[in-house]
């Protein structure tokens, strides 16, 4: 008998709900307040360039974003499962969902492999 994928699919959510948790409300502060009432100066291009020309910036990307993706796919999931009484569409949903995430995925990690 195979084993039972939702556990791996519970963890991809969980992990991206945390990793989203710690860095959504410093980057909204950052981007929304600080930024905004001039305590900090706004980074050149070159700068922003410089940072994510960095192995290092761009796995750290990679996994946020993709975490982020399977915590929406997740999320989405189960929404259109319980709000919306969808759960006789198991299957579609669940590859929609965990499909869209993963081309999204693979599609995050070409864009930051090309970027220059």
């Amino acid at each position: 008998m195979r084993p039972p994928r939702e556990p791996f699919f519970w963890a991809l959510f969980s992990a991206g709900g945390m990793l989203t948790a710690l860095v959504l409300p410093a980057a909204a502060l950052y981007l929304w307040v600080s930024r905004p009432l001039g305590w900090v100066a706004a980074p050149t291009h070159a700068a922003l360039m410089a940072h994510v020309a960095s192995p290092l910036v761009r796995v750290a990307l990679f996994v946020l974003i993709a975490l982020g993706l399977f915590h929406w796919a997740h999320r989405f999931r189960y929404t259109l499962y319980d709000g919306l009484q969808l759960s006789h569409l198991y299957g579609l949903i669940a590859t929609i969902c965990y499909g869209g995430a993963t081309l999204l995925t693979v599609f995050a990690a070409w864009t930051l492999w090309r970027f220059p």
